[in-house]
């Protein structure tokens, strides 16, 4: 059964003094991108099985405007190995999506999204990869397709899409 990981990398933040990085909210510019990315998801997938993010204040915010634009997407899980994760970790938490899931969407951090990305790039385009290579910003979406089992994870999958919806 095939299935699609889509990793949402969270909206532009602010960098307020004294505030710890977990509790950072999102920029204007994020604000204004996030429903953006929302609206770009789910033209493409509409009712993806799971959405998995990081308990960051500026996740949590993107989750929040880009689901407003996508009523079709599920409660979120709120993950804390997603907050600083490296891309084994992230690895870990797409292989362990239930079965039952053929579309789940991940919204975290980089370095580990960006370095997840690649790990899961598989024989993709070109020019799909080189746009991944050369940015993966605040707001990116990257898409991965997956010939298989979530368990076997990295075999089978592709990057099919880079994108970075802007509001």
């Amino acid at each position: 059964m095939a299935r699609t990981l889509i990793l949402l990398r969270h909206a532009k933040s602010m960098y307020p003094p004294g505030v710890p990085d977990a509790d950072r909210p999102l920029a204007p510019r994020g604000e204004r991108d996030a429903p953006a990315a929302g609206r770009w998801i789910a033209q493409r997938y509409p009712a993806p099985g799971a959405l998995v993010l990081s308990p960051a204040r500026r996740t949590r915010e993107t989750w929040g405007l880009a689901s407003a634009e996508a009523p079709g997407w599920p409660d979120p899980i709120l993950e804390d190995r997603v907050y600083e994760a490296d891309a084994g970790t992230l690895l870990g938490i797409a292989r362990d999506l239930p079965r039952d899931v053929t579309e789940a969407i991940l919204i975290g951090h980089n370095p580990g999204l960006e370095d997840l990305a690649l790990l899961l790039a598989g024989d993709a385009d070109p020019q799909v990869l080189g746009r991944l290579m050369a940015k993966f910003p605040t707001s990116g979406v990257a898409v991965i397709d997956i010939a298989g089992d979530w368990a076997d994870l990295p075999r089978g999958a592709r990057l099919s899409e880079m994108a970075v919806p802007r509001g």
